[in-house]
């Protein structure tokens, strides 16, 4: 039986038993009035009576007095018994109500009793629980920490075994078998340690790395002459180096940069690389991240950086020699690097256009590039995802904050359809119905574009790397594509020549950007230009 929702909290009940108390003190009030007011009626009753005997009143009279008299005696006894029957009613449910809260208390300390004993039975079982576990734990990790030291003995003499058996055949047959024996001297006892290593065959290096080794053929091999080759290994050398150990010898930096090179410029899978050189697949796949990573770190600020002040205005010059188009600093391009479907985020790296194109599912990357007059890279974003618009890419560039921040003022870096109209992004006319005037500025802003392309499709060709699908881990691809981007700079500045079977032809799709137009000031630059360009005759002359 539960308290009654109004008089649920101690104050109600508190409020209630005043107001019952009052009214019990009212109702005994008013039975005092009403007593004391019946008594005044009699009085007044008997004293009429009276004065009518004594004015001689006849008898009827003095009977009606006896009759007024009676009743209000039976008027205030039917007062007072309303009046405690009222009285005991109220102290009834005053009563009730405390016994009610009496047992909602009881019931309240029996539920926290209760709810005491579930909690402590509840903490006692998860604290047995966590033990067991932990102790299961604890002898699962010993079983396997003492197989794991089993397998370890184990390994340890079968090597031992396989070492001294390889040993005494070699010692014993010349080492006549497809193996050979290294051996050195350590340094604290003198005494001599062998190691057995497997017999590969670096022929083909060591004639390619003679002097008599032609050099058509040496070019055709890492996309470079002689020369320029010697002076990277130069370059990298400090960075790249090892020294010898009491097993073996270390690898040569000119082997190092050839590995590397050759991977690049090839794209042969790193067995076919390692039969190439004699080396381990293993060995093959780190000197590639090795010499990349180096020549990031030593050669991109020298031969990948934007121009100074100087270069600027040689770059200025040259692209108005062949637009006419003023102050334009850069020639801008975005191309895919296809890449396996990495384990996460795959629908950001799924490239909807060459899947179409190419009818297989494509993934890539994005390497977007500016380029001066000369086709050499002077910045470059690599990493983002294939499904990412040409814009996009821009707008998380380095390039693009440097822009925004006032780099570029005044001057122009041309690029495609696919990329915005703004204050220093120079683009062709996309809309349909051209005028005249638009369709040869478009004309004279595809000769630029043209630099950027071609520099883009040399890149492709001579390291072919970039056309393939790569074993190259994702977080490590921005390494091995900033040294491409590096090693054609160099080539570009060293005047090597491309094999005319090298060249390619790209084949990636220009998107429309959801807002072309960012800048109204830059609509009308475009226009003006556009203008002077017909104007001065450097426009228009196919349609004439």
């Amino acid at each position: 039986m539960k308290l009654p929702t109004t008089f649920a909290d101690p104050e109600s009940l508190s409020y209630l038993y005043t107001l019952l108390q009052s009214s019990l003190d009212q109702m005994s009030n008013t039975n005092s009035n009403n007593n004391a007011t019946n008594n005044n009626a009699t009085s007044t009753t008997a004293r009429k009576r009276r004065r009518k005997n004594l004015d001689g009143d006849d008898d009827d009279d003095g009977d009606g007095g006896d009759d007024g008299s009676s009743n209000n005696n039976n008027l205030g006894e039917s007062n007072t018994k309303r009046s405690k029957k009222k009285k005991e009613d109220l102290k009834g449910i005053l009563t009730s109500i405390l016994l009610l809260d009496e047992q909602e208390k009881l019931e309240q300390q029996q539920n926290n009793r209760v709810s005491e004993e579930d909690k402590f039975s509840l903490e006692t079982n998860h604290k047995k629980k966590t033990k067991a576990m932990l102790q299961y734990y604890s002898n699962l990790d010993d079983y396997y920490s003492h197989v794991e030291e089993s397998e370890k003995v184990k390994r340890k003499k079968s090597r031992g075994m396989a070492r001294a058996v390889a040993v005494a055949a070699c010692e014993s047959e010349g080492c006549e078998g497809g193996g050979s024996v290294e051996g050195a001297k350590s340094g604290a006892g003198g005494s001599q340690r062998r190691l057995w290593v497997k017999d590969r065959s670096g022929a083909w290096w060591d004639e390619c790395n003679k002097e008599d080794f032609p050099e058509e053929e040496f070019r055709k091999a890492f996309r470079m002459g002689r020369e320029t080759f010697d002076m990277i290994c130069e370059e990298l050398n400090s960075a790249i180096v090892k020294e010898d150990t009491t097993l073996r010898n270390a690898i040569p930096v000119r082997q190092r940069v050839a590995v590397c090179l050759w991977r690049l410029a090839t794209g042969d899978p790193l067995r076919i690389v390692s039969k190439r050189f004699g080396l381990g697949i293993s060995t093959c796949h780190k000197l590639v991240l090795e010499v990349c990573t180096a020549i990031k770190t030593v050669l991109m600020h020298k031969y990948l950086n934007w121009p100074d002040e100087g270069a600027l205005r040689r770059v200025k010059s040259e692209f108005e020699a062949v637009s006419g188009i003023p102050n334009v600093v850069g020639s801008m391009y975005t191309s895919h690097v296809p890449i396996i479907a990495p384990k996460i985020s795959v629908a950001a790296y799924f490239n909807k256009r060459h899947t179409e194109r190419n009818q297989k599912t494509s993934y890539s990357i994005t390497v977007q590039g500016v380029v001066d007059h000369r086709g050499v890279f002077t910045d470059v974003c690599i990493g983002w995802p294939g499904s990412m618009p040409d814009d996009q890419v821009l707008e998380k560039s380095a390039l693009f904050q440097r822009a925004n921040g006032g780099l570029l003022k005044g001057d122009w870096i041309v690029g495609s359809s696919g990329y915005p109209l703004m204050d220093w992004v120079l683009v062709p006319y996309s809309q349909q119905n051209l005028t005249w005037t638009q369709h040869a500025f478009n004309e004279k802003i595809g000769e630029v574009q043209k630099v950027s392309r071609d520099a883009f499709a040399r890149l492709k060709g001579r390291w072919s790397c970039l056309q393939k699908r790569t074993e190259v881990k994702l977080q490590d691809l921005p390494v091995v594509l900033g040294a491409c981007c590096v090693l054609h700079n160099i080539c570009e500045l060293k005047g090597e020549k491309m094999e005319p079977e090298l060249k390619i032809d790209l084949m990636d799709d220009e998107m429309v950007p959801e807002v072309s137009l960012r800048s109204m000031s830059s609509m009308k630059a475009r226009d003006a230009i556009a203008h002077n360009l017909l104007h001065h005759g450097l426009a228009g002359t196919s349609f004439l």
